[in-house]
């Protein structure tokens, strides 16, 4: 059943009908975020993969916070249960494909099931096939650069209103691992406050990992 939020007693209203018709309604923002703590963890668990392990905590804490899973849909918000993910995956040929995965609260499901999606892409056909679902958010990974702005590739004639969010390469600073972060989102849903609960919350998370990376054992 699809939920839709009643924007007629939202507090947003006028913030969201004066936003959601721009030619460009989204805004971004860069920042860094450490990571030494995860580092630190993953290089104890042989096979895992950091990148993976990231993408696990930024979608952890989007489906947190409420406004992360509103969708435009035909002039109405649609409120999702639970956000996926899907991102970019550089081929051997230097193309890039996508890969999607669903969310899982278990941190070692979630990861299980991410790697095999990722594997499926880099032993597939190769070809470009974009998903057009929209409970979910779209990463990409730029392993190459140290950010700090990015923008993404719009089509402004449609109504897209899922979140964008890319991660650079990292850098060791006084002993600290930083990452690139940057996320891009719909203006006529959210504002700078939601975003900031956003990094605040997977900041938090960042800083003691421990606490997510711990599966349940059934």
């Amino acid at each position: 059943m699809t939920n839709y939020l009643d924007t007629t007693t939202w507090g947003r209203r006028e913030i969201f009908e004066f936003f959601r018709n721009f030619d460009k309604p989204y805004f971004n923002i860069c920042t860094q975020l450490d990571i030494t703590k995860l580092r630190m963890l993953i290089r104890e668990r042989p096979g895992a993969s950091v990148s993976m392990a990231y993408h696990y905590f930024a979608l952890r804490a989007a489906n947190d916070i409420e406004p992360f899973r509103y969708r435009l849909r035909d002039g109405k918000v649609v409120v999702h249960d639970v956000i996926h993910g899907g991102t970019t995956i550089m081929l051997p040929n230097e193309n890039f494909t996508l890969a999607y995965f669903e969310y899982d609260d278990n941190f070692d499901k979630f990861m299980t099931a991410a790697q095999t999606a990722v594997n499926e892409a880099l032993s597939g056909d190769g070809a470009f096939r974009p998903n057009a679902r929209d409970d979910m958010i779209h990463f990409t990974t730029l392993p190459w650069i140290s950010f700090t702005s990015f923008s993404h590739a719009r089509n402004w004639r449609s109504e897209d209103s899922v979140p964008k969010i890319a991660f650079g390469k990292f850098t060791e600073v006084n002993e600290r691992t930083l990452l690139p972060f940057s996320v891009e989102v719909h203006h006529a849903l959210m504002d700078g406050l939601h975003v900031g609960r956003y990094v605040a919350r997977l900041q938090e998370a960042l800083a003691n990992p421990q606490a997510y990376l711990t599966s349940e054992k059934s």
